[in-house]
């Protein structure tokens, strides 16, 4: 939903009703339009849709993680995700006390059913004083039962690394996968699924294998309307994986 962000803030439960019926099985939350949680259950359950995931900013995972759990098991979402770091929480300090608040509020939601997961960009692939990158840090100096992946194909293939490679190095591990592609030009801008130069379908290939629960089709920026990106991208999925 956060492509969809700019549509969500003018109508939040017709932009619901739009992404179900191109075809959508759920969708990954990024704010609840203003609704409360249990309205917005109602609406999913009458579009068919399932809450995938919900994207809750770091300091409501500091300050506020007892409402995001219960969130979660209103809307019957199994999975939250920490979305973003602010420039000025990216020192080597601040990863280490992100380390500790993500295995501390990991715990936590394991114990309530939920799991936590890490989006990551593409400035966690910066290497720290130790020769790891800063997304290494966080994936092994975590429990994996508590802390676990969303990865990023974009930013990952952006940052000179292979997606696959990542899937297979933490195997079990990415149960959200964000999809999109990437143009081939030097700009390398953001892309509908199947229109750049992203390897989408190694990345599908190895979904059953490496674990994947839900395939996530985001797009920050388009050059397109989002709606009509998104449904550029829903059929791509829908090719390949009914071929499968």
């Amino acid at each position: 939903m956060y492509t969809l962000r700019e549509e969500s803030e003018v109508d939040f439960v017709g932009t619901l009703r739009k992404v179900a019926e191109l075809g959508f099985n759920g969708v990954e939350f990024a704010g609840y339009g203003g609704l409360p949680v249990l309205e917005v259950k109602k609406v999913l359950d009458e579009l068919g849709l399932q809450a995938a995931a919900s994207h809750v900013p770091l300091e409501d995972l500091e300050s506020n993680l007892e409402q995001v759990i219960e969130d979660q098991k209103l809307l019957g979402s199994k999975y939250v995700v920490c979305p973003y770091l602010l420039p000025e929480r990216r020192t080597e300090q601040d990863y280490q006390a992100l380390i500790l608040l993500l295995e501390q509020a990991g715990q936590k939601c394991r114990q309530e059913g939920i799991t936590l997961c890490y989006h990551n960009h593409d400035f966690e692939l910066e290497r720290l004083s130790d020769g790891r990158t800063a997304l290494e840090s966080i994936f092994e100096d975590t429990n994996a039962e508590n802390v676990k992946a969303e990865l990023d194909v974009y930013w990952l293939t952006k940052a000179g690394e292979k997606p696959v490679e990542w899937m297979n190095r933490y195997r079990n591990r990415t149960p959200l996968i964000h999809l999109k592609d990437m143009t081939t030009d030097e700009e390398q801008y953001f892309a509908e699924l199947g229109t750049g130069g992203v390897d989408i379908e190694s990345v599908l290939n190895l979904g059953v294998d490496a674990g994947v629960d839900w395939w996530i089709v985001e797009q920050d920026f388009s050059r397109r309307t989002p709606f009509e990106s998104i449904e550029i991208s829903i059929n791509f999925l829908k090719e390949k994986l009914t071929s499968k």
